[in-house]
């Protein structure tokens, strides 16, 4: 009782300081504005250099002047002269300010300025008796006023809760998390650059769409008023980058932004980036090159390396990487050999043995997958890729000419989990009617993530796709992996969250 009494009391004096403190700054904006120099009114300043710009190239610049612009980090001294720390987004630089350089009026007003103040400086390259690159102040003038203080070192903002929810501040005070967006942005231009250097189109299609295809998931519905009609926001682009090579663009590719209703996790956020690739006249086994071949490039592009550590893994993206059948890995994790099981039961009985349920009226082939997923995914560290899906859990794939149960189909695990997806794509419209049949059974059967019936899909079948290769990589996973982060919502700026009371 004692304790709860205390750390009231000293939430109270908190509060108290905090408000001071926010009186305080007010004020000084109000004195500011009344004196004719108000920030907000300021529209323009130009900028000459960064800060990364003068200290990379100090022994060409040292004595140039320059203009830069930034937020005010830190000050230390109050006599006559001051240092400060400006950051701006290429990183850090000191600033000499003196009495004698700026003037007294001038000198006067900036001692009133605050940790989080924007600025814009102008001044001279030097480097001070301690051997810091800085620069010597000529003028100074306030951009913008914090009237709000920033945390101090990181300290009010260890709560990773409200890292996600004020992004602002975690950029402001956390140099990793930034750099971290910066590799992020990296990792996307280098993907792109990729794929056009090989002749793909980079494409839009739509995100509110009639019928949800391309994948098994939970969709968002919402209504247009004018048509009066229920449109759902896309979960994947499949179905529309198909009706492209329908079209004869042969080589195409989006990347963007996806959603799915479903669970948050370390691995899943409702809103995501997606790129899926589609190439006519290749199949699955021509999407493995193209995919260990852009992961393995995009990294030494971006991290100048194929060897990366992941939460303590060594991890080797250089080609080829590892390529094992579902059957063959669940055999050589769990020891049970699908090639001998011929029925249902027996395969429900295999995963009886090793500690699964499967629900009720599933079949060989989604037991097969079951028992991957609980058994075999948390095995695969380095990056392989696990071929020849069910037929059941693949109803966009073709099937394997010599083993009709089985598609050519495959996944790239990491320590990550499942990072891509690739298909030879289904092209036989008879075919894939049968198989949106039996998602539609499904759907009516309670399962919400089944695929709906596409007729338009089906109409542009039958006017004939080539035989067509087909790849979807998860951008955030495979940032999540180059930049060594641990949740998804560490490589989203934005993440979905819930409002707090």
């Amino acid at each position: 009782m004692t304790e709860n009494i205390k750390n009231e009391n000293a939430n109270s004096i908190e509060m108290e300081d905090l408000n001071e403190i926010l009186k305080v700054r007010r004020q000084k904006l109000i004195d500011l504005q009344q004196s004719g120099k108000d920030p907000f009114a300021v529209v323009k300043y130009d900028v000459s250099h960064n800060t990364k710009e003068i200290i990379d190239n100090f022994d060409k610049m040292e004595g140039s002047f320059v203009s830069i612009a930034g937020r005010l980090m830190s000050k230390r001294g109050m006599g006559k002269a001051s240092f400060c720390d400006v950051l701006d987004k290429e990183g850090k630089i000191q600033i000499y300010v003196k009495i004698d350089e700026i003037g007294q009026e001038s000198y006067e007003e900036f001692k009133k300025y605050d940790i989080g103040d924007f600025v814009g400086v102008k001044g001279e390259v030097f480097k001070t008796h301690k051997g810091e690159i800085s620069i010597k102040v000529k003028s100074i003038i306030m951009l913008a006023k914090s009237l709000k203080p920033l945390p101090e070192k990181w300290h009010g903002l260890k709560d990773t809760d409200l890292r996600y929810r004020q992004r602002y501040l975690d950029l402001i005070v956390n140099p990793d998390v930034k750099r971290t967006f910066i590799t992020r942005s990296k990792i996307i231009g280098a993907i792109r650059r990729f794929l056009d250097e090989r002749g793909f189109l980079e494409v839009d299609t739509p995100l509110l769409n009639v019928i949800p295809g391309g994948a098994t998931a939970r969709p968002f519905i919402t209504h247009h008023n004018t048509l009066d009609i229920d449109l759902y926001l896309r979960i994947a682009p499949e179905l529309y980058l198909k009706r492209l090579i329908v079209g004869g663009m042969e080589k195409v590719y989006e990347l963007g932004r996806m959603f799915r209703n479903e669970g948050i996790s370390v691995k899943h956020n409702p809103e995501f980036t997606m790129m899926e690739v589609y190439e006519a006249y290749n199949d699955y086994k021509g999407m493995m090159e193209l995919t260990e071949e852009l992961i393995s490039t995009v990294a030494k592009e971006v991290l100048g390396t194929t060897k990366i550590i992941y939460q303590g893994n060594e991890i080797d993206l250089t080609p080829p990487w590892d390529r094992m059948t579902m059957i063959e890995a669940v055999k050589k994790y769990t020891g049970i050999d699908f090639d001998t099981i011929d029925s249902d039961s027996e395969a429900r009985e295999a995963a009886k043995g090793i500690g699964i349920s499967p629900e009720e009226g599933m079949k060989k082939g989604e037991i097969l997958c079951l028992i991957f997923e609980e058994k075999v995914e948390k095995n695969l560290i380095q990056p392989t890729f696990i071929y020849d899906y069910p037929v059941e859990v693949s109803p966009l794939t073709k099937r394997k000419p010599d083993k009709p149960e089985f598609t050519e189909r495959f996944e790239l695990f990491t320590v990550i989990g499942e990072m891509a997806n690739a298909y030879s794509e289904l092209n036989d419209p008879m075919d894939q009617r049968q198989r949106f049949l039996d998602q539609v059974k499904k759907r009516e059967a309670g399962d919400d993530e089944a695929n709906m019936l596409d007729e338009d899909f089906l109409t542009a079948l039958e006017y004939g796709m080539p035989p067509t290769g087909g790849l979807g990589i998860g951008i955030d996973r495979l940032v999540m992996l180059l930049t060594n982060s641990a949740s998804i919502r560490d490589v989203l700026l934005f993440p979905t969250m819930k409002p707090r009371d």
